[in-house]
């Protein structure tokens, strides 16, 4: 494989196509994140796309079951527990799995969507994982192994399981093996920050809960804190090692292929036909799944021989207890027939008699020890699967253990959520606050508020606390316009409109309304001028880049000293 050899998905910015490297696609750590709807799946399925189009094999771990689509152009293994799969599999197929993969270059899709018991899907994962790791230190093949939703194994708040463990340890080591990584997540702050740091490219599409974009604030620059909420669908920021652009933004093509994962909607949904694997393939699983259901049949078989058992033995017992009478009873009459003067006077015969029963014990004790041998075996084998009951107990005990503490730990997150909204709600509430008459202005400068149809807004030099002063200015939004080209900023603001997605005249609306009301946030101005909360979010953002506008640590947005000197300057010569 050429090391130069690279894959189109998608196009810059500034028009021009964007490739990526194949080496570092397959041997390197990857990272796709996304809210839902933004994009991160689309462009999972594109590279996945281009490396089967370039005849370099994979394995996606499907928690969802959204990628069988790639089924509908490439020839692929679709493994997992549905019977909408080629073959239903179990850890036990493991080994042939990775074999089926590095060895035959067979891409799989490994659908876990499918295990009522998250625990096998786990088990299923871990072993999958753990036989590529082995077989790639021997064939040191380029490899990609794609994990949908990440945060599930390597979680950033909660403690890391075995899965978890050997993912990082693939990202860690597994590059010089060749074998790479790619996890995608809709919450980058629910990922291990171990794990996104390690990544050499990494793919960031919109993202909007605060701690998210605070993950990529730290990771990237705080500027693009903001501009990752504003990104379009299938829009993304692309981080990689091997350039040196450090950040680029990238609009990614659609994928060709069904998308599988795509909301049901009202339309008719009509699947596409999906290429089929070979039957020689699908048997040697088959093979595996036979021979699983024999050893289960046997062990039922076991388990029913062994109850048959014990029920021999508690026969057996009571035969013995009986034997052990008799065995008694006949020594008994032995004394007494050794004595030769009872003998003659009760029982006549006694020599015979004696011999008789004295072959009678000898056989009894004999059966005895015989019984006595065959009920310790018994017992042995009773201990043992005792112990192997109480093992599974233990296990059963501590995963009831780890769920419970896992619904504590979600509960106090659901509650630290609720009163962060509530935190929000009372900050947003006050943010409203505001004077209401001209007298409360003081100062030069000040802005000064109407009470009444005489009064509008505007900046304002009030030499006296008390003086009414009334300040006219245009109500329309094209006076609104002309009265910024008055104070000298309509450049500016008209720069940051044309880079929004809002126009001058909503703008200069904006600026008259911050003006007249003070510092407010992006959701009370996006009401005030009649325009979504992302559309505004782009306008501020483009207006703070132009020193029109500041943003208070509380999120407020309000005009800049220079900006607001001006607008009292054209409200004085009003």
């Amino acid at each position: 494989m050429s090391d130069q050899r690279e894959v189109l998905v998608g196009e810059r910015d500034d028009g021009t196509d964007l490739s990526l490297p194949v080496v570092e696609l397959l041997t390197g750590r990857g990272f796709v994140t996304g809210k839902s709807g933004s994009g991160k799946s689309n462009t999972a399925s594109v590279i996945a796309e281009e490396l089967l189009e370039a005849g370099f094999p994979l394995l996606i771990v499907d928690t969802d079951g959204e990628y069988y689509g790639l089924k509908e152009e490439y020839e692929m293994l679709h493994a997992g527990a549905d019977e909408e799969c080629d073959i239903q599999i179990g850890p036990e197929h493991a080994e042939q799995m990775a074999t089926l993969a590095l060895e035959e270059n067979v891409p799989v899709i490994l659908d876990v969507s499918g295990y009522l018991d998250e625990e096998v899907a786990n088990e299923l994962i871990r072993e999958i994982a753990r036989q590529l790791f082995v077989k790639e230190k021997k064939l040191k093949k380029p490899f990609l192994l794609v994990v949908e939703e990440v945060h599930e194994y390597i979680p950033e708040g909660g403690g890391v399981g075995e899965t978890g463990k050997l993912l990082i340890k693939i990202g860690k080591r597994g590059r010089k093996h060749g074998l790479g990584i790619l996890g995608i997540s809709q919450r980058p702050a629910d990922v291990k920050k171990d794990f996104i740091t390690q990544a050499n490219w990494l793919v960031w599409h919109r993202l909007t809960w605060e701690n998210d974009t605070n993950v990529v604030g730290r990771i990237i620059d705080t500027e693009y804190a903001e501009l990752v909420s504003d990104l379009n669908d299938g829009q993304a920021f692309v981080q990689t090692d091997w350039t040196e652009a450090d950040v680029r933004k990238v609009q990614f093509r659609r994928k060709r292929t069904f998308d599988a994962g795509a909301t049901p909607g009202l339309d008719d949904f009509e699947r596409p036909e999906l290429k089929s694997v070979s039957d020689a393939l699908v048997g040697d699983l088959e093979e595996i799944s036979e021979r699983k259901e024999r050893k289960q049949d046997r062990i039922h078989e076991l388990e029913n021989e062994l109850e048959k058992k014990e029920k021999r033995i508690e026969t057996l017992e009571d035969e013995l207890e009986s034997a052990r009478d008799v065995s008694s009873a006949a020594k008994q009459m032995a004394d007494a027939l050794s004595n030769p003067s009872t003998v003659q006077s009760q029982l006549p015969g006694a020599d015979e008699e004696l011999r008789r029963l004295h072959e009678e014990v000898v056989e009894l004790e004999a059966e005895r020890d015989e019984l006595a041998d065959e009920l310790a075996e018994r017992e042995e084998r009773i201990e043992t699967l005792e112990a192997d009951l109480e093992s599974r107990s233990q296990d059963v005990t501590r995963f009831r253990t780890e769920t419970e503490r896992l619904r504590r730990r979600i509960s106090e997150l659901e509650s630290e959520l609720h009163a962060a909204e509530e935190t929000d709600g009372a900050d947003e509430s006050t943010d409203g606050d505001e004077p209401t008459r001209a007298d409360d202005a003081a100062g030069d400068g000040s802005i000064v508020h109407g009470d009444g149809e005489g009064y509008e807004f505007g900046y304002a030099s009030v030499d006296e606390p008390n003086e009414r002063t009334e300040v006219v200015v245009a109500n329309d939004r094209e006076e609104y316009v002309d009265y910024l080209e008055t104070a000298g900023i309509v450049g500016r603001v008209d720069r940051a409109s044309e880079r929004s997605q809002c126009s001058l005249e909503t703008a200069a609306h904006a600026l008259v309304v911050l003006a007249r009301e003070g510092p407010m946030t992006v959701d009370a101005l996006a009401a005030r001028v009649d325009r979504s909360t992302v559309a505004v979010q782009s306008l501020l953002s483009e207006l703070r880049s132009e020193s029109v506008l500041d943003r208070s640590d509380r999120r407020r947005y309000g005009l800049t000293d220079d900006v607001r000197s001006k607008l009292a300057l054209v409200t004085t010569a009003d």
